[in-house]
């Protein structure tokens, strides 16, 4: 009868798991989608311009991607980068100033400020530009925001290129009281000038685009784009339903309800915007 020959594993004390050491995990390599919850690799959503490959939510983008996406390849000039909001109001809430939060939320986006300016090209079409960072006191409208937007039409007009705005905004600076407020009727004035001269201004409204922002030049553009499920609104849905007492659709205040509404042109998926926008300013022979 042959010798019983013991395998390496049946020499080992087995406890049910395997006898490899275990791999850990390495973070951050995955992230859930907000709409219909599967796990997905970062890389994926990334390489796929932070949109949901299965369901086709658009994810919100900073400054950084919105810029690398939408422009060709190293042509945006950035005007004004340094340019920082005072503390007009020695503001302070919940504990901690607006000056800290500032700097934390510098710290956190990368940005000195909630919106970044200056002139690019999509697809060769020469562009003067700016774009929201919504990862800065969640892209909120203060001085520096007005300023900066006024500067870039300025530039525009110098140029005589067309101007495209991407909002992304939970609107006006609280913690700048009215001089945040003011920048509204500061960046459409600019607008206003602008159109005079004949210039081109095309907006586009993405997750979420609310407050000053959509009250001003959110929604002043000669053509409006939104990205698909965008929230755009003045009012949040809570106070509107709070102060009018009135049940509002599921769809409220989402780019497809607007554009049902006629307050935007054209619902355009985030792999399509670049192709739109050079489309559009060559329609309009800018």
């Amino acid at each position: 009868m042959p010798a019983k020959i013991e395998s390496k594993t049946a020499k080992s004390k087995w406890n049910g798991y395997s006898l490899k050491p275990r791999k850990e995990m390495p973070d951050g390599l995955w992230m859930r989608c907000g709409k219909c919850e599967r796990m997905l690799y970062k890389s994926t959503v990334r390489n796929n311009l932070n949109v949901c490959p299965e369901c086709n939510h658009h994810f919100r983008c900073d400054s950084d991607v919105r810029i690398s996406t939408l422009v060709d390849e190293g042509s945006f000039q950035e005007i004004l980068p340094d340019l920082r909001s005072s503390d007009p109001l020695s503001f302070a809430f919940r504990g901690t100033t607006y000056k800290k939060r500032a700097e934390a939320d510098v710290k956190a986006s990368g940005q000195l400020e909630a919106l970044r300016a200056g002139r690019a090209f999509v697809k060769g079409r020469g562009v003067a530009l700016t774009v929201m960072e919504p990862n800065f006191l969640m892209g909120s409208m203060g001085a520096v925001v007005g300023e900066k937007f006024c500067a870039t039409v300025d530039l525009a007009v110098e140029a005589s290129l067309p101007l495209v705005a991407v909002c992304a905004s939970g609107g006006a600076r609280m913690h700048e009281g009215v001089v945040s407020l003011g920048q509204m009727a500061k960046t459409a004035a600019a607008l206003a000038r602008f159109s005079d001269l004949g210039g081109l201004f095309i907006t586009v409204l993405t997750h979420p685009t609310a407050g000053g922002v959509t009250a001003s030049f959110g929604m002043l553009g000669d053509v409006t784009l939104a990205e698909p499920e965008a929230m755009i609104a003045f009012a949040g849905r809570r106070t509107i339903a709070e102060t009018i007492r009135v049940e509002l659709p599921e769809s409220f205040q989402t780019s497809e309800f607007l554009l049902e509404h006629g307050f935007v042109d054209m619902i355009v998926p985030r792999s399509q915007l670049r192709s739109e926008i050079a489309r559009l300013i060559d329609y309009c022979r800018k």
